[in-house]
């Protein structure tokens, strides 16, 4: 794999949750004076979209030019229509990606900001209410959504910035597509250079059907190989290939210290998947844990203290071979110990799995659990064109 291309000089803050993101995003938004990129898959219509909503289209008034991708599938198209009855005649540029899928099953599921080429934004937080279940908002949960963003400053900003303007110029079509394209492999190969005479700190590693298939996916095994003491992973989507699962096993198998933090209770059919898993990873010595809260969405990592990601890409199928991704990752004992901290709170308000216990369901739940894990792996397999495994 090529190097993951760190670079220095960051000023790094942990947001948990929409109840500290969606403010955090709206007062940038409110200082904006030249631009803002904006790239989600949820957009929601709830107090918290409505409140990013206005402020795009008070920032639009005022003369700042606002771009904004969103998700054709993640959105919807009947929020996309009264979202546009609002943001069209302010000015906000709104594009969605793959609309009606007529570009295959490919979703983008980043989500990024930039404003004014000094600030960023990026994690898994979608535009949405904590309270609300975000396949269902009718539903009120228990407690806020599990969730983690990162707002940043330093160098990297640049680097999202090109990112969304890509992804922009490629829904454009035409030559603004092809300039897209061509910014893209021109970056490739300054942040390839870049990352030889930098000092690590941060890095921006991303997943596309282009030249980033797997760069997300070898990011997280090398870290795993590297590991030495502890590895933490939490992910609401279980589900991904051998070569990520075996790589997870081998660092639990060799002494370190793993824990796999999952999210349950929302889709019965990834919940029987991910449980495919567990006689496998129990066996490695991997600690389980289910968390139960509430819904957990978060898709962050914690190897030895040093090494950690906040990113869109969860541990499965359609984001580790299908989807756009984008993951932030930092090397840094400081930002490592809020995230680990964050991590570890997640794993007290779970229920830890053990062996035995796993060997206690009956034989219907292991079979539909096995019958789970062959229909996914036939439907990820077609959907990838054979790249999933």
């Amino acid at each position: 794999m090529r190097p993951v291309p760190y670079l220095p000089n960051h000023q790094l803050t942990l947001l948990r949750g929409g109840l500290e993101f969606i403010p955090a995003l709206v007062a940038a938004i409110g200082g904006a004076q030249r631009e803002v990129l904006l790239e989600t898959y949820i957009f929601a219509l709830d107090p918290a979209g409505r409140a990013v909503q206005q402020a795009l289209m008070d920032a639009a008034k005022r003369g700042v030019s606002v771009k904004l991708i969103t998700d054709w599938h993640g959105t919807g198209h009947n929020t996309i229509t009264e979202m546009n009855l609002g943001l069209l005649p302010s000015g906000v540029q709104h594009l969605n990606f793959n609309p009606w899928f007529k570009r295959g099953f490919t979703r983008t599921h980043r989500k990024l900001c930039v404003v004014d080429q000094d600030v960023a934004f990026i994690g898994g937080i979608n535009l949405n209410d904590d309270w609300l279940c975000d396949f269902d908002a009718s539903i009120r949960l228990n407690a806020p959504r599990w969730d983690f963003a990162v707002q940043l400053r330093g160098p990297l900003v640049q680097q999202i910035w090109r990112e969304i303007s890509a992804q922009w110029a490629r829904l454009c079509g035409g030559r603004a597509a092809l300039r897209g394209f061509l910014a893209q492999y021109r970056q490739r190969d300054k942040d390839n250079a870049d990352s030889l005479a930098a000092p690590a700190l941060a890095a921006l590693v991303k997943r596309d059907n282009l030249n980033n298939r797997r760069t997300i996916q070898q990011a997280f095994e090398q870290a795993f190989r590297n590991a030495k003491q502890e590895i933490y992973l939490a992910t609401p989507y279980f589900a991904p290939g051998r070569k990520f699962i075996n790589a997870l096993c081998a660092a639990a198998r060799r002494g370190v210290r793993v824990t796999l933090l999952l999210g349950c209770g929302q889709f019965h059919l990834q919940d029987a998947v991910a449980r495919s898993f567990y006689p496998k990873l129990l066996r490695a010595g991997v600690h389980l844990v289910e968390y139960r809260k509430t819904q957990l969405h978060a898709k962050v990592a914690v190897v030895d203290r040093r090494w950690a990601s906040v990113g869109s890409s969860n541990f499965d199928g359609l984001s580790l071979f299908l989807n756009h991704e984008a993951n932030l990752l930092v090397q840094d004992d400081d930002f490592a110990r809020t995230l680990r901290r964050a991590i570890l709170e997640g794993v007290a308000d779970g229920a830890s799995l053990s062996l035995a216990s796993v060997h206690q369901r009956s034989w219907r739940k292991r079979l539909r659990e096995h019958s789970a894990m062959l229909f996914y792996r036939g439907l990820m397999y077609i959907l990838t064109s054979g790249k999933y495994g």
